[in-house]
């Protein structure tokens, strides 16, 4: 049902996730990110408060695998959870119970962590990891190039129809915060394209937020 990269870009501290799966909307409940906390992916039979609760206990000043631990046990049917984490080191953990669905894998890497479940094979989480870990520009383009490359290993077992990219830096909002909510073919393709038409605006966007006296003009109507 569910694939999706958790990771973190040494050089600016940023935090991205990049999910996809077979149901409508993924990125309304699964990715959850705190600027200077950490990023928390909950999927499989997916309870959207594990999330934010992983979140407060990174921000409380537990490892990503306590927090995963606390929040699973605090709110019950952890052996239909899968979980991924990692906090604003860098440090990473990961969980998926018992009952996660179909072929599934959880992998750590280099400032990143990779689940899936529903898979075509388990060798894609690994494929999905390698190649975050290898890839170069923005934390967003290392994402979304790792989802491309799970899919091209083989994704999931059965169609895939929604997809999302949030990535959060210094800012209290997501700097990068991107949707396909349902597709009925490759929504990743879309997402990589909606990232290719927002990546030039992104820093405008920043700008233009903090200091509306720099907002520059795209020539819309009533654009002064």
């Amino acid at each position: 049902m569910t694939f999706s990269i958790v990771g973190r870009c040494a050089e600016t501290g940023q935090l991205g996730i990049a999910i996809s799966s077979s149901s409508i909307a993924v990125g309304a409940r699964c990715p959850w990110l705190r600027p200077g906390v950490g990023a928390v992916a909950t999927q499989n039979i997916t309870l959207p408060a594990l999330g934010p609760h992983v979140l407060d206990q990174l921000e409380q000043g537990l490892s990503p695998a306590q927090a995963l631990d606390k929040a699973l046990t605090s709110n019950g049917y952890s052996q239909f959870r899968q979980l991924t984490a990692i906090d604003h080191l860098g440090q990473t953990a990961h969980f998926s119970g018992s009952e996660t669905l179909g072929t599934h894998n959880a992998l750590a890497g280099e400032q990143c962590v990779g689940a899936g479940n529903m898979l075509a094979d388990r060798a894609v989480i690994e494929t999905l990891v390698h190649t975050f870990e290898n890839s170069g520009g923005q934390l967003a383009d290392r994402l979304i190039a790792a989802m491309q490359a799970a899919v091209a290993a083989g994704g999931e077992a059965g169609p895939v129809h929604s997809a999302a990219l949030v990535v959060v830096g210094e800012l209290t909002w997501p700097i990068v915060d991107l949707r396909v909510d349902w597709a009925d073919e490759d929504p990743i393709g879309q997402l990589a394209q909606l990232w290719t038409d927002y990546r030039p605006q992104l820093q405008d966007y920043i700008t233009r937020a903090l200091d509306p006296t720099k907002a520059p003009s795209y020539g819309v109507p009533g654009d002064e």
